[in-house]
């Protein structure tokens, strides 16, 4: 007896992620240890790929004992491709732990 629904695998594999139209506003959000140049080395990185970024596009937060900082930089993103460059290069800085 079928209950209409469609069967699914254990990891949910009939649900695809959702699509992306490009351009479109895009945050990323850049996790690292707190050095004194690393709001530069990551801005220097989006600005290479994605222009100059606007003041009001960047939010910048300490964690509690400010060991490490958070950057997050909304961009208009051009393509999937524009993206992964993005996120490649920022995986390259040893002060960055994590991009989101």
């Amino acid at each position: 007896m079928s209950n209409g629904k469609q069967p699914q695998d254990s990891a949910g594999g009939d649900q695809e992620a959702p699509k992306i139209e490009f351009p479109c506003s895009y945050p990323i959000k850049v996790i690292g240890t707190a050095v004194e140049n690393f709001q530069e080395l990551v801005l220097a990185v989006f600005e290479k790929h994605a222009g100059k970024i606007a003041a009001e596009s960047i939010r910048i937060q300490k964690s509690s004992k400010s060991n490490y900082l958070s950057i997050t930089v909304t961009i208009i993103a051009t393509g999937k491709e524009q993206l992964q460059r993005i996120f490649d290069d920022l995986k390259t800085l040893d002060c960055v732990k994590m991009v989101l």
